[in-house]
C-alpha cells in the first residue's frame, strides 16, 4: 500500500505552531524545531498551511507568488531545510496549494486588469449587468457580492472570498499551464504532495446564471448562505481540472493529491475521479460538520461512506482544521478522547489538526484582538476562525515556548505539551498510545471495517485483516453502557483497562472507548 494510505497526516498552521524569531508569529524554523514532537507523536506526514508571499489579508490564502516563501515565515532555504529534515526523520511534507484565487497584488492580476502580457483572461471578468450593477447575484463567502468593480479595466471581476482574492479563470489553458508549473516547482524541491484549497470551487458556470435562493436560510446564518451555490461550485467541468492536477503529481513517484471538499458524501466521492484519476484523498469532513454527535449518526455516516466509495478508492477521516471549531469545544473534552479513538481506528487515512493531541479548545477572542476577516466582515455571527487558530503551548514558561514576543493571537487555557508528556492519563499520551497501536497492529491501519452499528449511545465496529480481528466499542453517552463481545483490551480512553480480558456482561464507563484484540480461531 502507499504511504498516504497507511500513514497519519498532521496539519500545521504555521502562524501558530512555533516562532523562532520573537515576532509573535510562527515560522519555518519553528516548524523544523517542532518536527521531533511529530515523530514522537507517531504521525507520518506534516501538512503545512500556506507559507507563500502574501499581503496576508486572509493569512496566506491570498497568494502573490506561488514559487517563493513569505519573509514572515523565512526563506526558500529554510523550506528546503525543513523538507530535508522531515525526510531524514521519516516524515513526508504536504504543502497547501491555493489554485482557486490569487492576491490582487499578484503580477498576474495586475497584468490582467491592465490587459497586458497576454493575461487579459486569466481572471473572471464581466461587463456590468444591463442597467448597471454586478453581472450575476453570486455572493462572496466573506459577505456581500462576489463581484468587485475595477475602474482601470472598466469591468467587474469575480472573487469567491475577499475582494483582494480574485478568482483565476481555470478555463484558460495558460492559467492551467502556469499552475501546473507552480506545482512542479515544489515537487522538484521534494514536496510529497498537496492539499488543494477549495477544490470544488475552481470552475464556475460558463453561462453566468444566477444562483437560486436557499429556502433554509435564516438571519443567523452567513449572508453567503442566502443562495445555493449551484453555479459557483461543484460544476461538472471541475473534475477535468482535478484530473490535470493529479497527472502532474503522478509525474513524480509516491506523491499524493488531497482535496478540500465541503460536500455531502454522494458528491464528495466523485472527486476520486474517473478510474481513480482524481484526488487520492478527497477530504471527508462528515465528522467535522456533524451536528448530532451520536452513535446512530456516526454509524450511518460510516456505512454510507463505505457504500459510496468507488472501487479501489481509499477512505479518509478528519475531526478538525483551521477553519472549524475544535473538536473538544464541539463535543466536550471527555468525549474528545472518544473521538480520538474513533479517528485512529476507522478504516482510512486520519488527519490530525495541530493541538487536537493536546485537547486544545477554542479560545474566546476579545473584539480588539480579532484578526479573521470572516468575523470582521460579519461580526456577531460566530463565523470567526481565530478561536481555533490560537498558538500551540509547548511549555508553561512565559510565552509557552511558542514565542519570546507577543503572540499574534492570545493563548488559551490549554494544558501545555510539557505537562501532558509527564501525565500518563493526558490527551497527548492517549494519542500517542493510539498511534503506536495503529503502527503495531496492521488490522487498524489497513484492515476492512465490518459490523458497524449503534446500540443506544454505543458505537461499535470491527476491523479485520486475514485471521486478525480488532473490536472497537465507543460510549458516546454520559452514563455507563453495556459493552459488546469480548477480547483483550489493547487500548482504552480510561486508565486501568489495558491488558485485561473482557467477556460478556462488561460495561463501558461514561465517555469511554476501548479497542479489543480478538484471538484468531484455533
Amino acid at each position: 500500500m502507499e504511504w498516504w494510505q497507511t500513514g497519519i497526516v498532521y496539519q500545521v498552521y504555521p502562524r501558530s505552531f512555533r516562532d523562532s524569531d520573537g515576532d509573535g508569529t510562527g515560522d519555518l524554523p519553528g516548524i523544523i524545531a517542532g518536527l521531533e514532537h511529530l515523530v514522537w507523536l507517531g504521525v507520518d506526514a506534516v501538512w503545512i498551511s500556506p507559507v507563500y508571499p502574501s499581503p496576508m489579508t486572509d493569512f496566506g490564502y491570498d497568494v502573490s507568488d506561488y514559487c517563493a516563501i513569505d519573509p514572515l515565515f523565512g526563506t526558500l532555504a529554510d523550506f528546503d531545510t525543513l523538507v530535508a529534515r522531515a525526510h531524514a526523520l521519516g516524515l513526508r511534507v504536504i504543502l497547501d496549494f491555493v489554485p482557486n484565487h490569487t492576491s490582487d497584488q499578484h503580477e498576474w492580476f495586475i497584468d490582467s486588469r491592465n490587459r497586458r502580457n497576454g493575461r487579459e483572461d486569466w481572471y473572471i471578468w464581466r461587463d456590468a449587468a444591463p442597467g448597471g450593477g454586478p453581472p450575476t447575484n453570486w455572493l462572496s463567502n466573506f459577505a456581500g457580492p462576489a463581484w468587485g468593480w475595477d475602474d482601470r479595466r472598466g469591468q467587474y471581476y469575480y472573487h469567491a472570498f475577499l475582494p483582494t482574492q480574485p478568482d483565476l479563470n481555470w478555463r484558460n489553458p495558460a492559467v492551467v499551464a502556469a499552475m501546473h508549473d507552480a506545482m512542479r516547482f515544489w515537487l522538484r524541491r521534494g514536496v510529497d504532495g498537496f492539499r488543494v484549497d477549495v477544490m470544488w470551487m475552481m470552475i464556475k458556470d460558463d453561462q453566468f446564471r444566477d444562483d437560486p435562493p436557499n429556502p433554509a436560510w435564516h438571519p443567523g446564518m452567513s449572508s453567503h448562505d442566502r443562495l445555493l451555490p449551484v453555479y459557483t461550485a461543484d460544476r461538472p467541468e471541475v473534475h477535468d481540472v482535478v484530473a490535470g492536477m493529479r497527472a502532474v503529481t503522478d509525474e513524480f513517484p509516491a506523491r499524493v493529491l488531497i482535496g478540500e471538499l465541503y460536500l455531502p458524501i454522494d458528491r464528495l466521492v466523485t472527486y476520486y475521479g474517473l478510474d481513480g484519476k482524481g484526488a487520492q484523498l478527497p477530504f471527508n469532513f462528515q465528522l467535522l460538520l456533524l451536528q448530532d454527535w451520536s452513535a446512530s449518526a456516526i454509524a450511518d455516516i460510516i456505512t454510507r461512506y463505505e457504500a459510496e466509495l468507488p472501487p479501489g478508492a481509499w477512505p479518509n477521516w478528519v475531526l478538525g482544521n483551521h477553519d472549524r471549531p475544535r473538536i473538544a469545544s464541539r463535543i466536550g473534552p471527555a468525549q474528545a478522547r472518544v473521538a480520538a479513538m474513533l479517528l485512529l481506528t476507522l478504516r482510512g487515512t486520519p488527519t490530525v489538526y495541530m493541538g487536537e493531541e493536546l485537547g486544545m479548545i477554542d479560545t474566546p477572542i476579545p473584539p480588539a484582538a480579532v484578526r479573521d476577516p470572516a468575523e470582521l466582515r460579519e461580526p456577531g455571527k460566530a463565523l470567526g476562525r481565530d478561536p481555533e487558530r490560537t498558538p500551540f503551548p509547548w511549555t508553561d514558561a512565559p510565552g509557552h515556548d511558542f514565542t519570546t514576543g507577543t503572540p499574534w493571537l492570545p493563548f488559551g487555557a490549554d494544558t501545555p505539551l510539557s505537562q501532558q508528556r509527564e501525565d500518563a492519563g493526558s490527551m497527548l499520551q492517549l494519542y500517542r498510545r493510539l498511534t503506536s497501536l495503529r503502527r503495531a497492529n496492521p488490522t487498524l491501519a489497513t484492515g476492512a471495517i465490518t459490523n458497524v452499528r449503534a446500540d443506544g449511545p454505543v458505537l461499535r465496529y470491527e476491523r479485520t485483516l486475514g485471521d486478525r480481528k480488532s473490536r472497537v466499542v465507543l460510549n458516546l453517552g454520559v452514563l455507563p453502557a453495556a459493552g459488546w463481545g469480548g477480547g483483550k483490551v489493547a487500548a482504552s480512553t480510561h486508565s486501568g483497562r489495558v491488558g485485561t480480558a473482557l467477556e460478556g456482561g462488561w460495561y463501558l464507563q461514561p465517555n469511554e472507548g476501548v479497542v479489543l484484540d480478538i484471538e484468531p480461531p484455533g
